[in-house]
């Protein structure tokens, strides 16, 4: 009887073979794919894991929310990936969310 040959299945996270598409930031999955850096785990367009203003720490020092915080966070990475127009249109688009939730608790 043949042995059955085993097939190799592309990887769940990124579909790739060798997983050279792999952004999960899961500790035990990255480094098992040898994976140091993802665009998930500290990415350079949010300054870094060396920067101390990278923008999920300023957001959390200063307790500034989801919306505010997505405001600060696409005004930090507004010049950073090449898409300035549409993250200040985001960041503006949390800050007016914000501002509509203020007011209808004002209205209260």
């Amino acid at each position: 009887m043949a042995k059955k040959k085993a097939t190799k299945k592309p990887c769940p996270v990124c579909g790739s073979m060798n997983h050279t598409k792999c952004t999960l930031d899961d500790p035990i999955t990255n480094e098992m794919l040898g994976i140091e850096d993802s665009a998930v785990n500290h990415p350079k367009h949010y300054g870094g894991e060396d920067d101390p203003y990278e923008a999920i720490k300023v957001i959390e020092a200063w307790g500034l929310g989801f919306n505010i915080g997505n405001t600060v966070k696409y005004l930090a990475r507004a010049d950073k990936k090449g898409k300035r127009l549409e993250d200040l249109k985001k960041s503006l688009w949390y800050l007016n969310r914000e501002i509509k939730n203020l007011e209808k608790i004002n209205e209260d």
